[in-house]
């Protein structure tokens, strides 16, 4: 029978469970190296009754030692007098975060959003992937919570920051899960998400915030020495502006054409281009675990490889894999295909997918242009949709055809992609170099997970909106180069990859910005 935590925590500390006047569970994660037999790992912080004397005894014990507390740094408003309210442009996750915290300190910040919120959003969405109308401003990439509201809801990052528990606790404030706070690979899924992304609307109006949606920011005004001076919105509306936070995503490509031809400092970045491959969830399952997840009462086990291809240098890896989730259509413009994975929070479609994509080089777009990787993206894409019978099918292939072991026309058994795919060669729809290092990959996933690369498994394409494939260059201020008041945040930006990074690049300029300004209360 299992100890409760309490009783293995003292015995940890070599103290009594009297001893103990609380515990927090800080990290809960699995370890799976001896399955089929799967143990919790648990991180947890303690409150002693004689930290003293239990220390005495324990201080020597593996994995035990006193916590060092990172508080938080203190926000302390600064002098200068706004004369407009701040204006943030998106609610993706950095807008969104920049708008909480300018709002929660009194700044009452003005929100445009392109899109519509995110009732309206999903209606269209699920409208779209029904076979219905594809609309510009209102998809997967567009609208209230940008493109991480319909994924799955990941919120993990690389980066160790004091405010990262903040973050977490504005999650659970807004209606996500309190074992975010814990886990070691926390999420939301799209369900949850999309009722979070509302509620942290809702506190931003609360707070003397003001959101408009379907509102597109079409121009930014500037003075000879580069000061913002106002934002122009759906081609006619101008609204006088010193302070603009641009939270646009990654996919905002006439935003992006907008400030390069008034002159914002852009350069290439670095991307990866790919698909999405789709197997049961059961086969990932007991590659993990041993067995069903269900059986052990575990949740969907999720995977990350990486492969280094010796031939070209190039690298193929694994990104935003969703387990028990669903491939989706993701198109953001007119004639393109592009796919994304999506999970809901109990991730129980039974299906596992992910995206296995290829490095691409600054080098490889054929250009100087700061936008040049975005014309690299949007010819493939066109391609999908070309191949996908110009309905927003998407193209696909098994494992077996694409590696040449069976008849391209053989029908796979786990496809999830609406409104449907249309089976083809996907060397047709992907650059040479990047279908030429997924070949080699496939077998080597093989081995680390049994079955991955199996005859029936599906890839669909082309998965394109893996990060911006530019950057707005701005200066250690957080504003762009050369524009005084201009902020560009998140992933648009090209300084976050993901909600959580996103959303801590949204709140570090809200802070950087109130040091500089008085708050607007009573105005």
């Amino acid at each position: 029978m299992e100890k409760p935590l309490p009783v293995l925590v003292a015995k940890k500390l070599r103290c009594r469970r009297e001893d103990i006047q609380r515990l927090v569970i800080v990290r809960r994660s699995i370890d799976a190296r001896r399955k089929p037999h799967i143990y919790f790992v648990f991180t947890v912080d303690v409150t002693l009754a004689d930290e003293a004397r239990v220390w005495k005894h324990c201080h020597d014990a593996k994995d035990v030692r006193k916590l060092e507390v990172r508080p938080e740094p203190p926000v302390h408003p600064g002098s200068q007098k706004l004369a407009h309210r701040p204006v943030v442009v998106g609610t993706g996750p950095s807008g969104l975060a920049a708008a909480l915290e300018l709002a929660r300190h009194g700044y009452r910040p003005v929100v445009y959003e392109r899109g519509c919120d995110i009732d309206t959003r999903t209606r269209h969405v699920e409208e779209f992937w029904e076979g219905g109308p594809f609309r510009p401003e209102s998809n997967v990439q567009f609208g209230e919570g940008g493109a991480g509201t319909f994924s799955d809801g990941k919120l993990t990052t690389r980066v160790n920051h004091p405010l990262l528990p903040r973050i977490l606790h504005m999650f659970v404030q807004a209606g996500a899960p309190e074992d975010i706070q814990y886990a070691y690979n926390p999420h939301v899924g799209t369900d949850i998400l999309r009722r979070v992304v509302k509620n942290m609307r809702q506190t931003i109006e609360r707070m003397g915030g003001t959101i408009h949606f379907n509102s597109c920011v079409t121009g930014i005004g500037r003075d000879d020495t580069g000061q913002v001076t106002s934002v122009t919105i759906n081609g006619t509306e101008q609204v006088p502006a010193e302070v603009v936070i641009m939270g646009i995503g990654h996919s905002a490509r006439d935003t992006y054409h907008m400030l390069y031809q008034q002159g914002i400092h852009m350069e290439r970045k670095d991307f990866a281009v790919g698909v999405r491959i789709e197997h049961t969830q059961d086969l990932i399952d007991h590659s993990q675990y041993g067995c069903s997840a269900a059986d052990l009462g575990l949740d969907a086990a999720d995977y990350a490889l990486v492969y280094h291809d010796k031939e070209n240098g190039r690298s193929c890896y694994s990104f935003c894999m969703c387990p028990g989730g669903v491939v989706v259509a993701a198109a953001s413009e007119e004639g393109g295909v592009v796919t994304n994975g999506m999970s809901l929070y109990k991730r129980d479609s039974g299906i596992a997918n992910s995206a296995l994509v290829v490095n691409v080089t600054a080098d490889d777009v054929g250009s100087s242009s700061p936008l040049a990787g975005i014309e690299f993206q949007r010819r493939y894409e066109k391609l999908a949709y070309e191949a996908g019978g110009r309905s927003y099918k998407a193209p696909a292939q098994t494992v077996g055809s694409f590696l040449g072991r069976n008849d391209p026309g053989q029908m796979p058994s786990v496809t999830s992609y609406r409104p449907g795919v249309v089976w083809t060669d996907l060397r047709r729809v992907l650059p040479g170099f990047v279908t030429d290092t997924l070949a080699r990959a496939l077998p080597y996933f093989g081995r680390r997970i049994h079955g991955f690369d199996d005859t029936n498994a599906v890839m669909t394409g082309v998965e394109t909106r893996t990060s911006a494939p530019v950057r707005i260059v701005r200066g250690e201020d957080r504003m762009a180069d050369g524009s005084s008041g201009l902020y560009p945040v998140g992933e648009g930006a090209g300084y976050a990859g993901g909600i959580m990074s996103a959303f801590l690049d949204g709140l570090e300029t809200a802070i950087a910005i109130i040091t500089i300004y008085q708050p607007l209360e009573g105005k």
